[in-house]
């Protein structure tokens, strides 16, 4: 990327369509100029089921960030999630030919082909292949092996796929207003680009981005991917829970949840209560403080239980130097730190995005943690390759088993 780069990140969430227009210097920080939002209508667990609708608030979404930020948006990096999504690590191998010892860029992508050689649901699509670390000849710690004489080289890879109708029914959703698509990113993977520093990724971290509808987990050790998931489980789960469990209406349980929720079960008061005032259809009453807190205190244990059973799995726990980070809209939630914490053992901070200027307020926002980071991903790419390749090109990459 030669030159300052205007990059357009945009999330189609449960909640609420996210748009972030933003200004990107080379290796540099980038300048928000401007964020767009819609409220969501037919996305279920982060996954379109409305597609007409869906397409009516990804373009107010859309209108809203070129009008705040003074940009027509022409192309954009598009997030996705839903628990469709899977993930494994695999290692690739290509033998160099006689004639040649000297490795090469096409070498480092036959290694990449080489690790996407497995067998996958014949309906899904590879999302992402996140390199890990090479070997040269058996060789390890190698950074970058192009120019390295050798006669073997492997990679090992995390490797990301999913639903590909599902995935193209998002491109298509943008792409009918007549915007082009330059990725697709997986949202967690996002988010961890967002509010990670280099060093946080070396020292190993857990990255828990708690959505409406989904919770996306990334986990980074020795600077690398090495585990990712999706829950179909969120903030609105809870939400439902407190408006099943105290029998009130949904919009004033969000409220509830959101003003005076708390995921700390024994901090209220013996016969503490909460007046909801009278309103149109509701008859005022009280409730239980720590009532409420048992739900909310239940539904997240058991999302943070499920994340570390599917940890417990892998040895990469212990190894999260830097601890875990908590984002997303449900991250804003009292308590829910100390609660990670006694679930996971180990040190848990909830954080915004890092290394942006602009916006202030849009920054630290964790619920723009995905869009801001689907920017920081294509900051990346874009300094990554030496001309921008078309759409097409990369989706017939993106598609190819």
């Amino acid at each position: 990327m030669a030159k300052d780069q205007i990059l357009v990140g945009i999330e189609i969430g449960t909640a609420k369509v996210c748009v972030v227009v933003g200004e990107a210097k080379p290796d540099g920080p980038i300048k928000i100029l401007g964020v767009g939002q819609a409220p969501s209508c037919g996305i279920r667990k982060g996954e379109i089921v409305d597609f007409e609708n869906v397409h009516k608030c990804v373009r107010e979404a859309i209108a809203d960030a070129e009008d705040k930020s003074d940009v027509t948006i022409k192309s954009v990096f598009a997030g996705v999630t839903g628990s469709h999504i899977q993930s494994f690590n695999n290692r690739g191998c290509v033998n160099l030919p006689e004639e040649r010892e000297e490795i090469d860029e096409t070498d480092c992508e036959d290694v990449a082909i080489s690790a996407r050689d497995v067998n996958i649901p014949q309906q899904n699509a590879f999302l992402h292949t996140i390199l890990q670390h090479y070997y040269v000849d058996g060789q390890e710690g190698v950074l970058n092996p192009i120019a390295m004489l050798g006669r073997m080289l492997e990679a090992d890879f995390h490797i990301i796929h999913g639903v590909g109708n599902r995935i193209r029914n998002t491109v298509r959703c943008i792409k009918e207003l007549g915007i082009e698509v330059e990725d697709v990113v997986f949202n967690g993977y996002a988010s961890a680009q967002a509010i990670l520093t280099p060093q946080q990724k070396e020292l190993g971290a857990l990255v828990i981005d708690i959505g409406a509808g989904t919770t996306d987990y990334v986990v980074y050790v020795d600077g690398a991917v090495k585990q990712s998931g999706v829950l179909a489980v969120g903030g609105d789960h809870i939400t439902n829970d407190v408006s099943m469990g105290l029998r009130i209406p949904m919009a004033k349980s969000e409220r509830l949840k959101v003003e005076e929720g708390d995921a700390r079960l024994g901090i209220a008061l013996p016969g503490e209560t909460i007046f909801l005032k009278d309103e149109t259809g509701f008859a005022g009453r009280d409730v239980e403080r720590e009532t409420l807190n048992m739900i909310i205190h239940y539904r997240l244990l058991e999302i943070f239980e499920l994340i570390k059973r599917a940890m417990d799995a892998e040895p990469y726990l212990p190894m999260l130097g830097a601890g875990i980070v908590i984002t997303g809209g449900c991250s804003q939630m009292r308590g829910i730190g100390p609660l990670a914490q006694e679930i996971f053992g180990v040190p848990v901070s909830v954080a915004h995005a890092k290394s942006t200027s602009g916006l202030v307020a849009a920054a630290e926002n964790p619920t723009l943690s995905t869009a801001i980071g689907l920017l920081r991903y294509g900051q990346a790419a874009y300094a990554s390759r030496p001309q921008k390749d078309g759409f097409f090109d990369r989706l017939r990459g993106l598609f190819r088993r």
